[in-house]
């Protein structure tokens, strides 16, 4: 209990930290949301009608900063996120928010959880059969892959994918044609529309895993009870699984929690190049426009995801591994 309160401490500290860098960044950038609308209007608006209706949708720039940053806190907790004041001026954040963040779960969700087993997978075997084809060749590959950026991996799979042999679509998230529902046509147009940024997600961010479990791994296999259960005459199977893994893929589960922030700015990245609605391309819409209100919002969001998933995997790897208990 004394750990779980430690943990859960930290995270609310770790929070109001985090929300607090989050309203002062966006007022440190230059411009600012009047300056934006004034361009949009192109003039045909006085500033007078202007600082008017950013008032009307919430934005108050007479007022000094410390109220701003009281009524932007309340907001934050309360779910009062206010409206935009980008290109989609006077909607909802929240309602924008809504839109783009099933496409943003299902894409970045599945494909960080695919990269995590599947190098954790190939990490395993390359180190249970050290020296074998696995581990010569894989390893050396993926470090090449994940060093390559978002956006080069991205380009590259339009060009060759779309551009040379038109097999994928590289820009939208379905087919404009088919009408939204849960039917195969559908669900397989979103598969095929997900396909090349889910391809480029997996392709920068499984060589960490597969290195990372190799590693863990090799150091497990030198360890007195790895050879304990050799000695017993348990089969390999059972020992690379159920001692060796299992033992070597603690470690990962904290690393998986912190690669989500990773990932996430990786997919602002890809979400502009195949102009995927999701929360990615919200952001940078944002950035470009001077949103405060969906710039703070994103931003809070993102910060609660990659702590919400430290802590569970803080608790997991207590659960798991006893000898956590013990120090904790």
């Amino acid at each position: 209990m004394r750990y779980l309160l430690r943990r859960v401490g930290f995270f609310l500290l770790t929070l109001w930290a985090a929300l607090t860098l989050n309203f002062f960044l966006p007022h440190f950038m230059p411009g600012s949301p009047i300056n934006t609308l004034r361009a949009q209007t192109k003039g045909r608006v006085s500033d007078a009608q202007l600082e008017q209706i950013l008032t009307s949708f919430g934005y108050k720039p007479h007022e000094n900063i410390f109220e701003q940053y009281i009524h932007y806190f309340g907001n934050m907790l309360t779910g009062n996120w206010g409206v935009s004041l980008g290109s989609s001026l006077g909607t909802p954040v929240s309602k924008l928010i809504g839109q783009a963040l099933p496409w943003t779960l299902g894409l970045v969700g599945f494909t960080t959880v695919l990269a995590f087993l599947l190098g954790s997978l190939i990490g395993t075997i390359a180190a249970w059969r050290r020296g074998g084809i696995v581990d010569s060749v894989l390893p050396s590959v993926f470090v090449i892959t994940s060093a390559l950026p978002y956006f080069v991996v991205g380009l590259f799979l339009i060009l060759f994918m779309t551009i040379d042999n038109t097999w994928l679509p590289s820009s939208g998230n379905y087919d404009t044609s088919i009408v939204p529902g849960f039917s195969p046509g559908f669900v397989g147009s979103i598969v095929k529309y997900a396909a090349l940024p889910a391809l480029t997600l997996l392709i920068t961010s499984i060589g960490g895993w597969v290195l990372t479990m190799r590693n863990n791994m090799i150091t497990t296999l030198a360890e007195d009870y790895i050879r304990m259960g050799r000695a017993k005459g348990l089969s390999d199977r059972k020992v690379m699984l159920n001692y060796a893994a299992r033992n070597a893929f603690l470690p990962n589960l904290s690393g998986f929690a912190m690669s989500i922030g990773f990932v996430l700015t990786g997919a602002i990245l890809v979400e502009k190049i195949f102009n995927y609605p999701g929360l990615g391309y919200q952001l940078y819409n944002a950035v470009n426009s001077i949103d405060y209100p969906m710039m703070q919002t994103l931003f809070m969001l993102f910060t609660v995801a990659v702590l919400g998933a430290l802590l569970i995997c803080d608790l997991v790897t207590v659960w798991l591994d006893p000898r956590t208990r013990a120090k904790g």
